[in-house]
């Protein structure tokens, strides 16, 4: 098994050989340019980036900047959009489903190192799969660490960090992330907080 193939099994691997550290380069001249493209030229942009990303559903954004390792590990679904300065550390799958949205500054990691100084001097790292289910919404500023699972319809507050799975139907948030409440058919009538819909067609 050489170092590509560990990585991708979510084995200790290096991250310089076999290939890895030239895929890396690839990526980055595909996100620079991504990143650079006019800001009104949507048809060169939308088609950068599904050469970016190994799978993407339909009506998929990303507004610039945007940086990941390598991208074909990025499998988003329909309606999917990300805020300005998404980082998705993709060294491990990120499995993100339909309708989700991301705010500012989001930043999934799949990517760790070994905590004892001797083992992390090896060279030695890792990526652990992160997924995100379907209806979610991902604060600003909030980080997702690797492992992690977002269940279906799940709000996470701003500025959370995600160190284990969070389940459907709640809303999740702090440091670290943790469940405040379900999400119940009470809370369809407001927008924001105690705010009701002045519309009839949300």
């Amino acid at each position: 098994m050489n170092q590509k193939e560990r990585m991708l099994a979510e084995l200790p691997y290096k991250a310089w050989m076999d290939g890895l550290h030239e895929e890396r380069v690839a990526c980055k001249v595909k996100i620079q340019e991504y990143n650079t493209c006019r800001a009104d030229d949507f048809e060169r942009k939308e088609k950068l980036l599904r050469g970016i990303l190994g799978k993407a559903g339909e009506d998929v954004w990303i507004e610039p900047p945007f940086f990941c390792d390598y991208g074909y590990n990025i499998e988003v679904g329909e309606f999917f959009y990300a805020n300005y300065n998404c980082i998705i550390l993709d060294v491990a799958k990120v499995k993100i489903g339909d309708n989700v949205m991301f705010a500012p500054n989001v930043a999934i990691y799949t990517a760790g190192h070994p905590v004892h100084p001797e083992s992390r001097s090896s060279g030695y790292e890792y990526g652990i799969g992160i997924t995100i289910g379907n209806n979610v919404w991902i604060g600003g500023n909030t980080v997702i660490n690797p492992g992690v699972t977002i269940g279906d319809n799940t709000v996470i507050g701003a500025g959370s960090v995600v160190t284990k799975d969070i389940p459907a139907n709640v809303i999740a948030m702090g440091i670290p992330c943790k469940v405040i409440r379900e999400i119940t058919e009470a809370d369809r009538k407001y927008y924001y907080k105690d705010r009701i819909f002045d519309v009839e067609d949300y």
